[in-house]
């Protein structure tokens, strides 16, 4: 209590060495005193919670066919049954010889012989009597035709090679063949030619074994090629019936 009676308004100080304390500013209204300021973090302070992590690129799935490991990819239109058939007829390291071109002018010339007399026969009573009578001349027609467009790609088809041990002949289109020979099997070889082949430059060459089942022809050889051939396969053929 002070001398008048009445209360102090505030605490009280002790006297410092040069008067007494001040008393403290009262806060003014609406000022905060303490606490970072409202709506967002102290000023210079870190940042609240760990920086968001980049987000990894979007890759999109491969369109094209998948390869395979070591190897080049599979063939879109193959699949993988005519995928075994190739390797069954192209066995892996060996490199099969076509045969001459000029077979495929003695094939047609042949079938054009062979079908064409028919076919004139059968075209004279359908020009005559006419009616049903021209089936036959339609169908004789329709083989002339398909044979013109099957004959070279069976010419294409042939290919022969020569291994260590067999000698490889491979023919046909739908219904394909690889004949493997062995060396020691074969008898003796000889050489053909007709009139035709003759006229074109070409010969046969045909090997004949113990068994006529395994008889393999090579046809559409050049004469050169044919007698190099022959005389190749006999010496081979000898070597593995001494070595025998």
């Amino acid at each position: 209590m002070s001398e008048s009676g009445q209360p102090p308004s505030g605490p009280a100080f002790p006297a410092g060495p040069h008067g007494p304390a001040q008393q403290p500013a009262p806060a003014q209204q609406g000022q905060h005193l303490a606490g970072p300021p409202q709506g967002g973090p102290p000023q210079g302070g870190p940042p609240q919670g760990p920086p968001p992590l980049p987000s990894a690129p979007h890759q999109q799935p491969p369109t094209g066919p998948l390869q395979r490991p070591g190897g080049t990819p599979p063939s879109p239109h193959a699949s993988e049954s005519d995928q075994g058939h190739s390797s069954a007829f192209a066995p892996p390291g060996v490199a099969f010889a076509p045969v001459s071109t000029s077979l495929t002018s003695v094939r047609l010339i042949s079938t054009a012989v062979w079908l064409g007399i028919p076919f004139l026969g059968a075209l004279i009573p359908a020009i005559i009597f006419g009616g049903w009578v021209w089936i036959a001349p339609a169908v004789l027609l329709i083989f002339i035709v398909w044979a013109f467009l099957l004959i070279p790609r069976q010419v294409r088809a042939i290919g022969y090679a020569e291994s260590d041990e067999d000698l490889l002949v491979r023919k046909g289109i739908l219904f394909k063949s690889l004949s493997i020979v062995p060396y020691g099997r074969m008898q003796f070889v000889d050489v053909n030619a007709g009139p035709l082949d003759r006229a074109f430059g070409v010969a046969q060459v045909k090997l004949h074994t113990a068994s006529a089942a395994t008889d393999a022809t090579i046809p559409g050889l050049p004469p050169e090629e044919a007698a190099r051939l022959r005389d190749r396969l006999t010496e081979r053929g000898e070597a593995r019936l001494a070595g025998l």
